[in-house]
């Protein structure tokens, strides 16, 4: 089977050290020392020019060799990107080219001649019609999104063809949901149990192509690295570069992309909220942070060019773009004051750096820090903005089930596995798993699983045989992708 493996790592610039250490220990070393030792094997990689600065400041000059090294050995081919991790449907094409421009010339600083990007990510893979002239400027053959991009429907992506965007040469590859939903919840943990999931898709004709998070093997979920580097030796697997599709494919089909993330769901684009995560029009939060922002914006770009303080300035607004204070004020499902709170003071510090800057501009960017803040802490005060995620991790596993109309059969069908699970545990005399799987049981039928449900369900999907999990999903499969975004950890479902 002919595989496309793309990942994508990045870093927010002021990372905690302790963090950033994690992360390099648990995923990134590992991957790419795998990747090192492993033959026959490529994979597409974007690190964003923020992360690559970052991990040389911090001193890990050995991912950085590892990175080039591959890169020159044809092991990753790299991609383009914006350098701060921008949401680019949001910015203006001023801004949206400068993100680019930045993230090329630092990744070729610092990758050297190993970085020689054809492929576009948009971070997110968040995609607005705007983005096709301006790659097509850059000189990009490729760009990157989700499958709901085609059509606004997950599913009627052709996996034997190559599309291209229509009135451009610009080609258009798109993730595979199900799959890379599939290796990121853990619901599969062996090459072997993989292809045992894609009997049913698995043809000579058509590629595989997956995208997600680096992070998710190893520093998300522990452990799931060793299904990566099973997959880099499983015989199967035919491990190519996205590019290295485009001469393995000759039939192409016209497409015009829809505007949507790798989060969107189907839902989410019919109300015209594709980028909900980010710019949510029923938080307040959101609409005061693209108020400060697009202000920022406009003071930036009115300075001269030549003036000796616009190198400072014009760099700091670069990081202040970030998606991160965005994507801690949505509560989809995370939260951060603390994030917040960082994101719009550094904007505030862009424009005190701006000389001679009228005192009433910077007296209304602070009205719209102090209702920033203010928006926050009233959504925390009254659980407004996240009451519906608190909600869902309340709601007991068989209330949202079995007493739920339309998902009745869901809960006897986990109910029944996890029995089996128990009595396996017991035949193996591995009584502490016996234990483990009985107590989920009286939880789940006693409505007192509030706050382990997850777990529960979790251990259950990495238990059982993929197959006999996905039967279960298939059960309300229509409702579940009319509602399903493209993460597997989001929103209230």
């Amino acid at each position: 089977m002919i595989w496309a493996n793309f990942l994508h790592i990045y870093q927010p610039v002021d990372q905690e050290r302790e963090i950033l250490e994690a992360v390099v220990n648990q995923s990134y070393r590992p991957i790419l020392k795998a990747l090192d030792q492993a033959k026959n094997v490529k994979i597409t990689l974007n690190i964003n020019a923020s992360l690559t600065e970052l991990l040389v400041k911090q001193g890990y000059l050995d991912v950085i060799d590892l990175l080039r090294k591959l890169g020159g050995e044809g092991k990753i081919e790299f991609t383009g990107s914006a350098k701060y991790h921008a949401v680019l449907p949001l910015l203006p094409d001023s801004e949206i080219e400068r993100q680019i421009i930045i993230n090329e010339e630092t990744n070729r600083q610092l990758l050297g001649e190993s970085y020689k990007p054809k492929g576009f990510f948009p971070p997110e893979m968040a995609y607005t019609p705007r983005l096709v002239n301006i790659l097509e400027k850059f000189g990009y053959e490729w760009l990157l999104l989700d499958e709901i991009a085609c059509g606004g429907k997950v599913g009627s992506v052709d996996y034997s063809k190559i599309y291209r965007i229509k009135d451009s040469e610009l080609k258009v590859f798109f993730r595979e949901r199900r799959v890379s939903n599939l290796i990121m919840s853990a619901m599969v943990r062996s090459g072997a149990s993989l292809v045992q999931s894609l009997q049913g898709e698995i043809k000579a004709n058509k590629y595989l192509l997956t995208a997600m998070d680096g992070e998710t093997f190893g520093h998300h979920r522990v452990g799931l690295e060793k299904l990566l580097f099973d997959i880099f030796a499983y015989p199967d697997f035919k491990l190519v570069g996205v590019s290295d599709l485009l001469g393995l494919y000759p039939n192409e089909i016209e497409v015009e992309p829809v505007e949507s993330t790798w989060a969107s769901s189907e839902e989410d684009i019919s109300k015209k909220v594709q980028f909900l995560t980010w710019n949510d029009p029923e938080n307040p939060i959101h609409q005061h942070q693209h108020q400060l922002t697009n202000l920022v914006i406009a003071e930036v770009q009115k300075i001269d060019l030549t003036d000796i303080f616009y190198s400072n300035v014009r760099a700091k607004m670069d990081s202040s773009l970030a998606s991160d204070q965005l994507f801690w004020a949505s509560a989809n499902p995370w939260w951060s004051i603390e994030m917040i709170e960082s994101g719009a003071i550094n904007l505030i510090r862009v424009l005190e750096g701006i000389p001679g800057l009228p005192q009433e501009v910077l007296e209304k960017a602070k009205g719209y820090y102090q209702k920033i803040l203010m928006a926050a802490f009233e959504s925390k005060r009254t659980g407004l903005i996240y009451e519906k995620h608190k909600a869902r991790v309340r709601i007991p596993f068989k209330e949202a089930t079995l007493e739920t109309e339309g998902k009745e059969h869901v809960f006897p069908a986990f109910m029944s596995l996890m029995k089996r699970l128990e009595i396996e545990a017991v035949a193996k005399g591995e009584y502490e798993q016996a234990i483990l799987w009985r107590d989920a049981v009286y939880k789940l039928e006693n409505k007192n699983d509030i706050y382990d449900l997850i777990n529960a369900v979790d251990l259950v999907r990495i238990k059982i045989p993929n197959e006999e999990v996905e039967e279960v999903i298939k059960k309300y499969e229509g409702q579940y992708k009319k509602m399903r975004g493209g993460q597997p950890e989001q929103r209230d479902l």
